[in-house]
């Protein structure tokens, strides 16, 4: 059999593919991207047999004045001349007020939003939305749903907008919910989804389809895919959930099936890169207000009364920073980004002598992922992990109060009341505020629009403010921290004043670390492509 070419994207900004696979002459002369060559197929399904080494390389394409366009595949990369249809959008009557229904072919989200006059206009991705052709027919969409890792404000209401998304604008019948996380799929635990079954879940907290860590098994999964006729994947998860999906879809464009995956990056943290934030934060900052002022309320009624509140954060102390800002309450926020330290001149102990003296009571704030390497029995648990492959922390909560007690105790400068709440699991089980309901509705109907448009491989989510296709692969490259050199952090400090916890020596060159000479740095702006961290936007 010959070789086949995967369909050029239109594009009258003249934009070239780079760094891509392996790429074949066309008789347009202009490049294109070879995957192999075609077959037929006992089960239905379009193939396309490849290579061993054939595996998938990033679709990149440059413009005019430093344009990069981070592209996300499509069905058409691997399986050629597949047929199109109209969408049944442009026919729904709730649509019909709408001036445009469709997004354009070459509209693109910049990554960047602050730029120099002369800088180049930089990175960006394809915007979501729908378009005008769609890649695949109401009738024979059979699509299934997973939620993967912990749980998270949202899930429930993500769920019910794929589902609905996909029957109210597309007229898909045929959903399947994947019962506890991946290995739902060879499980064999399927819960049949339509609009009447999923219709209040958004009231509930957690997710009605149950979820796991762990249980990753590529083959098995991509297996009962297709041999359950499964053309639609939406795969909801943090980082190592994404990981997942991209092996998967990895898997299915090996075998050259024409399914879609599609991602949607839930973390309750806000670690996730490239996005602006992710949903259920919102609800886990607000959420977070009612330990912090019990706790206020607690050390406020007793003489020389500290609370101490453990609120999420991993590796990111994002949760922490934004409800001690929140709240203004907090008298210290302690965060896995900024080391501290406990003992002598300018350390935490210190300082709350001198907060007691002054106010009589204290509040500190700490995310459970910081100091764990002050933690004396860290060595027990070191190196271990759970099923998705996070490192076991240890209870810093618990930890860091006992080690207050015991300085007071030692010192018997003063005598102190001590109360220590962790609010973790209340925050991450209850139902989604309304910002976050309706931004998990725009999550929601952006992967469905993308999916039905034959875009696979890919994650949907905010990039300034514009719902954008990421590829997978930038998804997962890095997490999302707090930069402690930027102006959000400057600002909790000035709320809380408390110390840094840094000689000056070691801002400076933290910061020529992070941040290179050439960087525009503005609250709200991306980091440079180089820079591993970088601040969430805001609206301060």
């Amino acid at each position: 059999m010959g070789s086949v070419q995967a369909s050029s994207i239109p594009s009258p900004l003249n934009l070239s593919v780079v760094d891509s696979s392996r790429t074949c002459s066309s008789t347009s002369g202009k490049p294109s991207v070879c995957f192999g060559t075609t077959t037929g197929s006992r089960d239905g399904y379009s193939r396309v047999v490849m290579g061993a080494s054939d595996s998938f390389k990033p679709k990149i394409e440059t413009g005019s004045f430093g344009y990069v366009l981070e592209d996300v595949p499509r069905l058409t990369d691997y399986i050629p001349d597949l047929p199109t249809y109209t969408n049944p959008l442009q026919d729904n009557p709730a649509y019909s007020v709408v001036k445009q229904y469709f997004v354009h072919e070459d509209d693109s989200v910049a990554q960047k939003i602050v730029v120099h006059k002369n800088s180049p206009r930089g990175t960006h991705f394809r915007r979501a939305g729908p378009r005008q052709k769609v890649y695949f027919e109401s009738d024979d969409v059979h699509a299934c749903i997973v939620t993967c890792g912990g749980l998270c404000p949202g899930l429930n209401t993500v769920i019910r907008e794929i589902v609905c998304g996909l029957y109210h604008m597309y007229g898909v019948k045929k959903v399947l919910g994947i019962a506890g996380g991946y290995k739902g799929f060879y499980a064999r635990n399927t819960i049949t989804l339509t609009p009447k079954i999923v219709n209040d879940i958004h009231k509930r907290g957690g997710t009605i389809l149950g979820t796991s860590r762990g249980g990753h098994d590529t083959k098995k999964i991509v297996d009962s895919i297709q041999d359950r006729g499964i053309n639609q994947v939406y795969i909801i998860g943090g980082d190592g959930t994404q990981k997942g999906a991209s092996v998967i879809f990895e898997e299915i464009r090996r075998r050259g099936l024409k399914v879609a995956v599609a991602g949607i990056p839930k973390t309750i943290d806000n670690d996730i890169p490239v996005i602006d934030k992710s949903f259920g934060f919102d609800t886990a900052v607000e959420e977070a207000q009612r330990a912090i002022n019990a706790a206020h309320v607690e050390a406020g009624s007793f003489e020389n009364g500290i609370g101490v509140v453990k609120l999420m954060g991993r590796n990111s102390g994002f949760i922490a920073m934004y409800a001690t800002l929140a709240n203004r309450d907090v008298d210290c926020c302690l965060i896995p980004e900024s080391p501290f330290y406990l003992e002598g001149p300018g350390g935490l102990f210190e300082y709350i002598e001198k907060r007691l003296r002054e106010n009589g009571h204290f509040v500190l704030v700490i995310a459970e992922g910081a100091g764990q390497n002050l933690l004396s029995g860290s060595i027990q648990t070191m190196g271990k992990q759970d099923e998705s492959g996070n490192k076991q922390l240890q209870d810093v909560g618990l930890w860091i109060s006992q080690k207050i007690k015991d300085h007071f105790s030692n010192q018997k400068k003063m005598g102190i009341t001590l109360k220590y709440i962790d609010p973790t699991y209340m925050i991450r089980a209850v139902p989604s505020i309304a910002s976050d309901n309706v931004y998990s509705t725009l999550l929601a109907q952006s992967a469905v629009h993308g999916a039905m448009a034959g875009y696979t491989g890919f994650t949907v989510g905010p990039v300034n403010g514009r719902h954008a296709y990421i590829p997978f692969y930038r998804i997962i490259e890095r997490q999302n921290n707090v930069v402690i050199t930027d102006r959000m952090w400057a600002r909790l400090l000035s709320s809380t004043n408390q110390p840094s916890f840094l000689i000056p020596i070691d801002i400076i060159e933290d910061k020529r670390e992070e941040e290179p000479p050439t960087q525009i740095s503005d609250e709200g702006a991306y980091s440079d492509e180089n820079v591993v961290k970088k601040e969430v936007s805001c609206t301060c």
